[in-house]
């Protein structure tokens, strides 16, 4: 086969063999040939600042050099092995020690996976079929997960909306959908309706925060109508704080949800909850009727899970999160100062962890609040961003601690040249 030597030509052959030309995840018009440190290149050599970071898991950097040789010492001892492995044990240990709600783990290969197993165990335990989900929030692809994730019509609560085809009826007759931060919406449901086994939620929705005493109010709810909460850490463990949200609140969920980080930039994801509730995963302890049945053919597999480990030895080193949350203020900071220079009006929303900014006079609280004024201000300012050096997603900056003095400089550059394009809109 000749040698492909420019993206145009990899993103013809993709045309013919990927529907939409790409993989489903991100902008197909890039294609990326490599990443080092806090730095990826495209297939005609183009050097961008990664603020992708592959959508969260490459906290560390491209390449870090202690998770390689973890990864090269495992993979002359096997790739998987479809059973118990030591590597996996240690990062389940490794898990139950860092996460306040995790008693036991159970693993699996993606955050989806996880989340649909999270929902199921939710029903297995308590007996209940239905979810509670907050508009927007993301919960990965399953048929629950899909309803009212990113819905392009507003309809009144709790009805859910269905974001993608093939979804049948039925699944919305067990979810309902609740405005993220308001408690008194979730409160009247939870009167309503006495068949609620769970809530689902992302600790930090996207990128809103939950107002101050949005959190322990879901857990004072659940916990007065006998309904599970369920934590999506999928993103926020291991960022937000090395025991993930959990740590950060101070608010301790019946089940939560993590990936991204723990498999170290490998396919890897887990649930986790008290003994009692996994017990639902052991047929010995709960007994057929009640037993769920899980299994992957990757699942634990141990070159994941020692990149996993490797990675979080290092994030409980001294310094990491406060350098991490240093680096991602500073980034804040920039564009504040870029924008008020220009007189944008903007609000940056997140946690230094992860975070973007709205060109918006209005406060972000929920899902129909957090978006720009006109969603064509934010396509060039992302525009603008990646003609200059920063790759990042349409709507979320994830700091890396591989970050530099010069990749904030570049940064620092970009985003002036980003503001004063704003500025003559």
């Amino acid at each position: 086969m000749n040698r492909i030597h420019s993206q145009a030509e990899w993103i013809h052959r993709a045309r013919e063999v990927l529907p939409a030309a790409g993989f489903g995840n991100f902008d197909a018009s890039v294609v990326i040939a490599r990443g080092e440190g806090s730095r990826v290149w495209d297939e005609d050599g183009r050097e961008y600042v990664d603020y992708l970071i592959g959508s969260g898991p490459m906290l560390l950097g491209h390449g870090h050099p202690e998770v390689m040789q973890a990864v090269l010492e495992q993979l002359p001892k096997g790739m998987t092995f479809f059973a118990n492995n030591a590597k996996g044990i240690e990062l389940a240990e490794a898990i139950v020690e860092a996460v306040p709600c995790c008693e036991q783990v159970r693993f699996v290969t993606s955050g989806g996976e996880a989340d649909m197993y999270a929902i199921r165990l939710a029903r297995a335990y308590t007996g209940k079929p239905k979810i509670l989900k907050f508009e927007g929030g993301y919960h990965g692809m399953s048929a629950e997960a899909q309803m009212s994730l990113a819905p392009a019509r507003e309809v009144n609560f709790p009805t859910p909306v269905p974001d993608s085809a093939g979804i049948p009826q039925g699944v919305a007759a067990e979810m309902l959908i609740a405005p993220f931060n308001d408690l008194d919406a979730v409160a009247s449901l939870l009167t309503e309706h006495d068949d609620i086994a769970a809530i689902i939620v992302e600790p930090l929705q996207r990128i809103i925060p939950a107002k101050p005493g949005f959190l322990q109010g879901l857990r004072d709810l659940c916990d007065r109508h006998a309904v599970l909460l369920i934590f999506d850490e999928i993103v926020t463990g291991f960022r937000l704080a090395y025991g993930g949200a959990q740590e950060r609140y101070g608010v301790v969920p019946d089940i939560c949800t993590l990936g991204k980080i723990i498999g170290g930039g490998f396919p890897l994801a887990a649930l986790g909850g008290s003994a009692e509730i996994m017990a639902h995963f052991d047929k010995a302890a709960v007994g057929a009727d009640k037993w769920l049945m899980q299994l992957g053919t990757l699942s634990g597999n141990p070159v994941a899970a020692s990149a996993g480990l490797k990675t979080m030895e290092i994030l409980r080193r001294p310094g990491q999160y406060e350098r991490l949350r240093e680096l991602g203020q500073t980034l804040m900071d920039m564009q504040a100062k870029a924008l008020d220079a220009v007189g944008i009006a903007h609000r940056l929303c997140g946690d230094p962890t992860l975070f973007d900014v709205y060109v918006t006079q209005a406060d972000p609280k929920d899902y129909r609040t957090a978006r720009h004024a006109d969603p064509h201000l934010g396509t060039v300012w992302n525009a603008t961003l990646r003609d200059h050096g920063v790759f990042k997603s349409a709507g979320k900056l994830y700091p890396s601690l591989a970050l530099t003095d010069a990749d904030m400089d570049l940064t620092s550059r970009a985003i002036e040249r980003a503001a004063a394009r704003l500025s003559e809109h």
